[in-house]
Parts: structure tokens; sequence; C-alpha cells
């Protein structure tokens, strides 16, 4: 199989294209300009351009990742599959209490902070308006492995913890956020883009994890202080559901406990 990944100097894309070459595929990875991808076959796409953590000081650069490069190449594209990965950030603005899933009708807020899922759902949008069941979207949650930025929330209170043997977390311990390993999202990316039959989906853990319990295991594999800063902001999520995944690939998530250790130990060697 030909696949095309837009997005290669990010952490899935990098990783995903490392993946799909082991798994026999032919991988390409076109310039970040793609003006060589116009009238070519590009088989089944990924699209992974996206800015994460450094949106808010590039607005303008987040919309032209998420919506405009896209519908430009949505365009001019001849392709078998698309597959755009989007956030479960998107489900920021729904009750606590509700169960986020896929056709869930969303809120979001203009402003800064909805620069990134205005940006995400017009993405999914312009996706979802072709008339194409081989044009997908993936909702993607935290995802962790190895490689990933120092600027990440989690990578960078391991590797302060590694370093330093103390941190400071600058949000209350019962905020929470749903972790995923690397090595669940890639096969799982292959599946999808190759044969699912949806047209979103989550891909989650489908469990949340407070900082308070993530320092409480951290406390436990290294010898370390971690405190919390005082009146600091509650970021909290609704759950994931991740039944689509569950039923249509046998998805079982492996949990962030039994992958701590590989991050402390490749945290100790960067």
């Amino acid at each position: 199989m030909k696949f095309t990944i837009f997005g290669r100097g990010g952490f899935i894309g990098r990783n995903l294209s490392r993946y799909l070459e082991g798994r026999g595929h032919k991988v390409w990875i076109p310039s970040r300009a793609a003006e060589e991808t116009r009238g070519q076959d590009l088989g089944h796409v990924i699209y992974a351009i996206g800015l994460t953590g450094d949106f808010r000081s590039r607005p303008f650069d987040t919309v032209e990742a998420h919506v405009c490069k896209l519908a430009d190449l949505l365009i001019s594209a001849r392709f078998d599959s698309w597959l755009y990965l989007s956030s479960t950030r998107i489900y920021s603005g729904l009750p606590l209490n509700e169960v986020a899933r896929e056709d869930m009708v969303l809120t979001v807020l203009p402003g800064l902070d909805g620069v990134y899922n205005i940006s995400k759902l017009m993405g999914e949008a312009l996706c979802l308006s072709l008339p194409n069941k081989n044009i997908r979207v993936v909702r993607l949650s935290n995802v962790y492995g190895y490689g990933q930025s120092k600027h990440t929330f989690l990578a960078s209170i391991i590797n302060e913890l590694v370093h330093t043997g103390k941190a400071v977390i600058r949000e209350a311990p019962e905020s929470k956020k749903d972790y995923i390993a690397l090595t669940d999202v890639l096969p799982l990316l292959e599946a999808i883009a190759l044969s699912g039959r949806e047209r979103i989906y989550n891909l989650a853990s489908g469990k949340a994890v407070t900082h308070a319990e993530l320092a409480n295991k951290l406390i436990q594999l290294i010898e370390c202080a971690i405190q919390f800063e005082e009146q600091a902001p509650c970021r909290r999520f609704p759950l994931i559901d991740i039944s689509r995944i569950q039923n249509e690939f046998d998805f079982v998530a492996s949990g962030i406990d039994s992958n701590l250790p590989m991050l402390i130990a490749t945290s100790e060697h960067n």
C-alpha cells in the first residue's frame, strides 16, 4: 500500500512514517509546500499537520495548518483514503458529567483559547462535507511515547523530576487527562485509514488520570518531590467514549502505569 503523510516533522507524523515503512508500506513524505503532490496519486493520506502547545502564540499558523493547507490539498489531491488527525480537545466545552461521543453537538467559544478547537472543527467539517466515505477523522487524546516533545505536560514533568529530583505542577491536583500510548495509536491509525467503517473516531484510552494520581505513581518510581502550585487552575475534560474503536477493532488500551518506567528511562538518556 502507498501512504502519503503530511506533517512528518511532528511527533505523530514522524513515528507513523517509520511504523508504516516497518509494516512494508511505501511511504511518501512531501515537502512542506507540497507542490509536488498536485496531480499525483497519493494513495492513503494521513494529514498530521498541526500545532499543539504553542497554538496560543501562533494563532494564524494554527488556522493555516488545521484549515487552509488542508483545504488546498483536498481540492487538488487524488487519493484512495484521507485521514484527518483532530483532537479530543474539542470536547472541552461539554459539561464534565457528559461522556464525549463522536456524534455529539459541540460548543466552542471564540477567542484565543478557542482558536485551536474552532480550527480543528473547521478542518473536520471540510473533510466530512465531501460525500466520500473514505475521508475520515480521528480525534486524538493526549498521546505519549518515546520521542515526545519535552514541552508536553507529561514529558516536561518527567524530565524535570529525572534531572532535578523535583517538580512543581501548575495545575490543580484534581485536573485530569486521558493519556494514550503511541504504541496503541499507530496500529489504529493504519487500520482506520485502510478499512474504517465510520467517518469519525475517538482515539483515546477511555480513562482519565488526575494529576494527583500521576504524581503518586511517579513518586513510587523516582526518588523525588512534587508540589502543586497553590490556587492553580483546574483543567478537566469529559470522559472520552471509545466504544466505536473497541467494537470495530477490538481495541484495548495499555495503561499509563505500565509505560511510565519506559518514559522515565528514555528521559534519563536525554
